[in-house]
């Protein structure tokens, strides 16, 4: 998927130009990490990363973007004659989407001529940092009930339609059964689902004949919404039509609550479904879902098969924004390190390795320079090489594989990274610095100005 490369920060623009004066460009290597999670979030999922490469593989500037520079009037027109030519030819590594990570951990290194690794940050955070985002929220709501279907129903809620687009990928990747959005269909091979509208029944004089003309329509896939107007009474009314329908050889798959109180309805029309022969009819549920409610209505007996989660997903409302930072940490084969009162970087080109225990648990990880030796026992390294000169190593991932990678990375979590109540996964889950790389951060500190 092309897009421009005008979609990014003036001072990219700004900085690229300084590089191209200067004669600047020399190889960099720029890191993607997160400072620190969020008070609300004890782990992050990345997702993103398939995005990310599409865009640097295709990284261009169209003759209408170049004309549109040069009319601002800002740029040299010699510098603007060298963007014609302007391409992604370095090196990337990155963890592989689906993989929990935490704070401090570069989940992208980036190796390029400088005004090349420089230009494309802005892009990259932006797709990291959403994505992961909405496949951490989403793999909450999936450790909160992990044998329920769960829908990705928040496309109209998104901060626009890419927001959207994007957010229906990262929940599915994370564990999501599927989405409404019918553009990730088509686009990533997501299961598409939907049910109907309370301005459909409303546009009927009887809701029955509503619900009656929707099954005939839609056979294979009937979900009938039923909190239009009496939720009981139309739950009664649905057990009325089956046989109908029924004999015409349409079998009713599911209810929808999307109002009031929906454990105590879904009590009352469990109870009214099983009574009329229709006990194989799930009740799905929707409304300004999260984990929280959703963890609180599954505790509370609720008898709701699946959930439909909008806009507390694609905004990720509880923890709408990361700390997502892309720092250079070397330049022309030297280590540099930002010291920046509450933002210093750790310098170097960096991997992170995890352990794990017999079981399969995440441990614990560090974080060291790439060239140090493997730490001394059943380590595993997170960061690999994903493209070169410019190039993908190997082709795009099916994404169904990396969502059973994410649930593997789910499933290996401690018990203490599973819970949803508030606390930092840094406190909680030992990230530690290798010797090597403090003693790199330590001298440098003495040699810089």
């Amino acid at each position: 998927m092309s897009e421009s490369a005008l979609l990014t920060d003036l001072y990219e623009l700004t900085m690229l130009q300084a590089y191209h004066d200067e004669g600047m460009n020399d190889s960099a290597v720029f890191e993607l990490f997160v400072r620190a999670l969020p008070p609300q979030r004890r782990f992050l999922m990345l997702a993103g990363i398939e995005q990310v490469l599409d865009y640097l593989e295709n990284l261009r500037f169209t003759t209408a973007e170049l004309d549109w520079l040069r009319a601002t009037g800002r740029f040299r027109p010699a510098f603007l004659d060298a963007l014609r030519d302007f391409r992604f030819t370095g090196e990337v590594h990155a963890m592989r989407e689906g993989t929990v990570f935490f704070g401090d951990e570069p989940v992208l290194r980036i190796e390029a001529p400088i005004g090349e690794a420089q230009f494309v940050e802005s892009r990259l955070i932006n797709l990291v940092n959403y994505c992961s985002l909405v496949a951490t929220k989403a793999a909450r709501c999936v450790l909160a009930a992990p044998r329920s279907l769960l829908v990705d129903f928040g496309l109209r809620r998104a901060h626009a339609g890419e927001a959207g687009l994007l957010a229906a990928r990262a929940s599915f990747l994370a564990g999501f059964a599927g989405s409404a959005t019918v553009l990730a269909g088509q686009r990533f091979g997501v299961p598409v689902f939907g049910t109907m509208a309370h301005s459909y029944i409303e546009a009927h004089e009887l809701e029955t004949d509503a619900f009656e003309q929707f099954s005939l329509s839609q056979p294979g896939n009937v979900t009938l919404l039923i909190d239009t107007y009496d939720t009981e009474a139309a739950a009664a009314k649905v057990v009325a039509l089956a046989p109908s329908l029924q004999a015409r050889g349409v079998n009713l798959v599911s209810v929808r609550l999307d109002s009031g109180d929906l454990a105590d309805h879904a009590r009352r029309v469990r109870a009214i479904l099983d009574a009329g022969g229709l006990a194989n009819v799930r009740i799905f549920a929707s409304g300004n879902l999260d984990e929280y409610r959703i963890a609180a209505l599954l505790a509370a007996g609720a008898p709701i098969d699946g959930f439909g989660v909008g806009t507390q997903l694609t905004t990720s409302a509880d923890a709408p924004a990361l700390d997502s930072a892309y720092k250079l940490q070397v330049y022309a084969g030297r280590a540099r390190r930002k010291r920046s009162e509450g933002k210093a970087t750790w310098p170097g080109a960096k991997q992170v390795w995890r352990s794990v225990d017999v079981e399969g648990r995440l441990t614990r990880d560090l974080v060291a320079l790439a060239d140090e030796p493997a730490p001394v026992g059943a380590w595993v390294p997170l960061l690999r090489p994903v493209m070169h000169a410019g190039k993908r190593l190997v082709p795009p991932e099916p994404l169904t594989a990396l969502r059973t990678h994410a649930a593997t990375e789910l499933a290996r979590l401690p018990a203490a990274l599973r819970e949803l109540d508030p606390g930092v996964g840094s406190d909680i889950y030992p990230v530690s610095i290798s010797d090597g790389l403090q003693a790199l951060a330590l001298q440098l500190d003495r040699s810089t100005h």
